[in-house]
Parts: structure tokens; C-alpha cells; sequence
């Protein structure tokens, strides 16, 4: 087998790989802004335990096993979830739980100086909340979801044990097959950091979106993506 269909399937397996790290980065920064926003819209003790206790759990669960229990052992209640889901169920909620006390320590941040200006001129609490703290949280927040986003990117190989086939079930199968594992390995690696590169660049769009105007260095304005 030549080396050019060999780098051909394991593109075809890169494609898989960016769709189950983009669906469980979006399903992480969506349960990470509905633990934020919950906890800022909504301050009451029993609300704020039950997401301190959300946030404890999911951080001390790994990967593996809540996969296998989404994925595995859901059917045997009537449950079944396609393998996508069950990433995005088991993946993506484990990371928005890291990316949840990454947006409570970025609302931490957030002067509360402007928070009383912003209620003394009439503002909601929701009003507040959405014009105020939240672009500044995403602001502060963008270190915390790269390396949170290039977590879940490590963890898409996971993928592959339930019939996922990305990239690293294609590198399996070529290597077993060819016998060439240093050159399917490494070109494996090189299109991981290609992934990488990608999932960099959405995050710089998402930074230049919620950024705050006039904020930051003047150099970082318009800086290209």
C-alpha cells in the first residue's frame, strides 16, 4: 500500500475525529454557560449546591466509564444512544464540567464595580448578566477553553471503542495491516496538530466575538485569526 492511500484513510478518520471534537466542544460550552448563567441568574443555595455537586461528580468520573455507561449500559433500560451521542453524553458533559468552574472563576474576575454601576442605572439581574459579566467572562475565560477544548480532542480517540472510525482506529487498522507503524503513527500525528491548528482558530473567533471593545492591549485589537 502505497504511503498516499495510506495518509488518504486516515484523512477519511480525520473527518470523524473533528466532528466528535467540534459536537462535544459545543456540547461542553453549552452545559458550561447553562451552569454559569444558572449561577449568576439564579443565586439561591439549592441551586448553587446542586451545580457545585454537578461539577465535583463529573470531574471525578473518567471518560471511559461514563462512555461505556452511556453507550453500553443504557440499552439495558431502553436507552439507546448512537456513538456520537454517547461521546457528546459522556465527553461533553465531563469537560463542561471542567469549562463550568473555568466560567465561575472568569465571573469571579468581572469588576464589581461595574456590576453595581450597570444595577444602579435599572438594569435587570438577567440584564446584568448578558451585557456585563458574560462578554467579559468568554474574555477570560478563552486560556481555560483551549486547554479545556484541547482536552476533548485527546479524549476523541475514545471514539473508536464504540465504533467511532477516527483517526486513530484507522491508524490501528493500517498499522496492523502494513506493518509500518512509524509512518502511520507519525502521519497520524501530524494531521492530530492539523485538528489542533483548526480548533485554535475557532476559539480565536469566539475570543474576538465576546471581546469587550476597548479592553485588552491595542495591538490584540485586530489581530488576524
Amino acid at each position: 500500500m502505497a504511503f498516499s492511500e495510506m495518509l488518504a484513510q486516515l484523512a477519511s478518520g480525520a473527518v470523524f475525529t473533528v466532528l466528535v471534537t467540534v459536537a462535544c466542544c459545543a456540547t461542553a460550552l453549552a452545559v458550561g454557560l447553562l451552569s454559569a448563567c444558572a449561577r449568576r441568574v439564579f443565586p439561591f443555595p439549592a441551586v448553587i449546591r446542586a451545580l457545585d455537586l454537578f461539577a465535583f461528580v463529573f470531574r471525578g468520573i473518567p471518560v471511559l466509564v461514563l462512555l461505556f455507561l452511556v453507550y453500553f449500559g443504557l440499552p439495558g433500560a431502553g436507552i439507546r444512544v448512537s456513538p456520537l451521542g454517547a461521546m457528546m453524553l459522556s465527553l461533553g458533559v465531563i469537560s463542561g464540567a471542567y469549562l463550568a468552574e473555568v466560567f465561575r472563576g472568569a465571573l469571579d474576575a468581572v469588576d464589581a464595580a461595574e456590576i453595581m454601576a450597570a444595577q444602579s442605572m435599572g438594569m435587570s439581574r438577567w440584564q446584568v448578566f448578558l451585557h456585563i459579566e458574560l462578554p467579559q467572562m468568554m474574555r477570560f475565560s478563552v486560556p481555560g477553553m483551549v486547554n479545556e477544548f484541547t482536552n476533548v480532542l485527546k479524549y476523541s480517540p475514545f471514539g473508536y471503542t464504540v465504533g467511532i472510525p477516527e483517526m486513530t482506529k484507522q491508524a490501528l487498522v493500517l498499522s496492523s495491516a502494513t506493518l509500518r507503524g512509524v509512518e502511520i503513527y507519525l502521519a497520524a500525528g501530524i494531521l492530530y496538530f492539523l485538528v489542533y491548528r483548526l480548533l485554535l482558530v475557532g476559539v480565536r473567533v469566539l475570543e474576538k466575538h465576546w471581546r469587550v471593545p476597548g479592553m485588552g492591549p491595542a495591538h490584540l485589537q485586530d489581530q488576524p485569526v
